[in-house]
């Protein structure tokens, strides 16, 4: 009796200790299992991206958590209010309107695409974008889906990676330079040389106007700087009479550089002037352009180009201004109130690169004292002694400093900017002001 007593408590120990284990077994199997059972909400709202659906107009219509942490906006001042463009910078709606939207519409989708979004307080976010179009079972297209993933760290990878390869760059070209030197002291070559460069500098200045006209009552002044090794720059403009005192005028930018990009110039120059002594509209002018480049650029080597193009038309002591813009950077107006504003032309496509684009036309009135700025992409994209690039935005902030101002003192002041840039001026620059001059106030009792 007493040793069956004894075991007793000792064999319920055992198998209390074996129920236990068991059991916090189990129990951790549960909370391990409860860890995975994420709802698809929760899923999308804190997803570790971006996610956005728009309407076919843009309009959004549903966005998480991420995405309005990330730009610091409420739900509410987003869906059903703002449109995708409007969350990005100036260039990257210019960007958005001529090359993201044709294309999702043609593919139906687009991936990673690098832009810049403006959070609500005014700072920018680099992020990586893919959107698909949602389409319905006739296939016609309901939505657009878009992923947003956060680029800053890659931002600042590729910054890095940009510097080293300057850095690299400047090494080959100081080796090139020793070598040319070298090369130079035989005088058979350096005759040669010198002969080359001076081919080069006519054939660069038969591209451009020797010198702007003077024209009645309005004041002119252009800047000009080619980065291409060899003088030969892709950058073109122009400001010539139609009769009647109205004038013409265009700017643009060809893509690539050195002699292919100077044929380009030169077709592009001399087909817009004729185009628009032939029609005098600058739309028209741009659809001439445009048939030019798609006629002789055929196959494997595409040709194309940026250009804003105008007429100024004198009217009292104002100039009526028609612009056309083929995806081209915006007018920029310095107002003679000391006001800074961009002269929009959305919708435009580059110049060369679709059989039919449309080009949008905008109008502009410059009164005593107004002056109007046109530049190509070199100005915009030009990087700054800190490291990223000059922006649209840069240069708005810098004329609001210069407003009012004269044709040439803000082509003087912008000189002085570029020039500031050194190195970072790595692209073709042109610069072409147009202004109509405030009258002289006379001196008291003359």
């Amino acid at each position: 009796m007493c040793e069956a007593t004894d075991d007793e408590p000792e064999q319920a120990t055992e198998a209390g200790v074996g129920d236990g284990g068991e059991d916090a077994d189990e129990a951790e199997l549960a909370q391990f299992s409860a860890l995975l059972e994420d709802s698809a909400e929760d899923l999308y709202e804190h997803a570790p991206c971006g996610y956005l659906s728009t309407l076919m107009d843009g309009r959004i219509a549903k966005v998480n958590t991420t995405l309005l942490d990330w730009l610091g906006y409420r739900r509410t001042q987003l869906v059903g209010r703002k449109r995708f463009a409007d969350l990005l910078t100036v260039g990257g709606k210019l960007y958005h309107e001529t090359h993201f939207a044709p294309l999702l519409a043609m593919q139906g989708k687009v991936s990673g695409i690098a832009l810049e979004l403006r959070a609500a307080d005014g700072s920018r976010l680099p992020v990586l974008v893919t959107s698909t179009v949602k389409t319905g079972g006739d296939g016609q297209p309901l939505l657009i889906r878009t992923t947003v993933f956060d680029a800053r760290d890659r931002r600042a990878y590729e910054n890095e990676l940009l510097r080293a390869r300057k850095h690299a760059e400047r090494a080959g070209a100081e080796a090139e330079q020793a070598r040319a030197e070298a090369e130079r002291a035989h005088q058979a070559a350096e005759s040669e040389h010198a002969r080359l460069r001076q081919v080069m500098a006519i054939l660069q200045h038969s591209l451009l106007p020797p010198d702007l006209p003077q024209v009645p009552g309005m004041e002119a002044a252009a800047y000009y700087h080619t980065a291409s090794a060899d003088q030969l720059g892709g950058d073109f403009y122009d400001l010539f009479a139609l009769g009647q005192g109205q004038w013409g005028f265009f700017l643009g930018d060809v893509c690539g550089k050195g002699p292919q990009a100077a044929a380009v110039t030169s077709l592009t120059r001399y087909t817009l002037r004729a185009a628009f002594l032939h029609a005098g509209d600058p739309a028209a002018a741009l659809d001439t352009l445009n048939t030019a480049l798609q006629e002789r650029y055929t196959g494997t080597d595409p040709r194309y180009c940026t250009a804003i193009a105008g007429t100024l038309t004198p009217h009292g002591d104002t100039l009526r201004v028609t612009v056309a813009s083929g995806g081209h950077p915006p007018a920029l107006l310095l107002r003679a109130d000391g006001t800074a504003e961009y002269l929009p032309t959305p919708g435009g496509l580059l110049v060369g690169i679709m059989s039919h684009p449309h080009f949008t036309t905008a109008t502009t009135v410059l009164h005593p004292g107004d002056t109007m700025l046109l530049y190509t992409d070199g100005l915009t994209e030009a990087r700054t002694a800190d490291g990223p690039r000059y922006s649209e935005d840069h240069l708005h902030t810098f004329a609001r400093t210069l407003a009012p101002a004269g044709a040439q003192q803000a082509i003087t002041a912008l000189t002085g900017l570029l020039e500031g840039f050194g190195d970072g001026l790595d692209d073709d620059t042109a610069l072409l002001a147009l202004g109509n001059p405030a009258p002289h106030t006379n001196p008291e009792g003359a």
